[in-house]
């Protein structure tokens, strides 16, 4: 019973993290949205394939790193600022693709999956390099 008792300890830290992060997860998904000039929920629920693929790229972009940041964090504070890098990351990442490829912004709303994948990926890839050089 005291091993059992000793790992419920780390509960507290755990449910700390995990709010912090869900909050920074809202948070990235709401500026997100309103930073691309078409409505990705909207034509999510439209059935827009391109839109998901846009929008989910950017998410596990932006998540993949901030797991890397819980992980590796000393203190909450640094993981909120490992977090906010990532945030930063993704958003460039957004703003890098329009201005190299401007015909997504209207491919998107338009259902040209290239479009949304294409975006898609480029997120996630600079999620991953992200999590990767997050070293000290």
């Amino acid at each position: 019973m005291g091993v059992l008792f000793e790992s419920m300890l780390g509960v507290p830290a755990f449910l700390t993290y995990f709010a912090a992060t869900l909050a920074m997860v809202v948070l990235f998904i709401a500026i997100y949205i309103r930073v691309t000039p078409y409505p990705e929920l909207v034509l999510i629920r439209e059935g827009n394939v391109a839109a998901a693929c846009s929008l989910a790229g950017a998410l596990f972009g932006f998540v993949v790193p901030l797991a890397r940041s819980v992980a590796q964090s000393v203190n909450l504070v640094d993981m909120l600022s490992w977090g906010a890098v990532a945030f930063v990351v993704q958003l460039l990442v957004y703003l890098c693709v329009r201005m190299a490829m401007p015909g997504i912004v209207t491919g998107i709303p338009e259902g040209k999956v290239a479009h949304g994948l294409f975006l898609g990926a480029m997120s996630l890839a600079a999620g991953l390099l992200n999590a990767a050089c997050m070293t000290y």
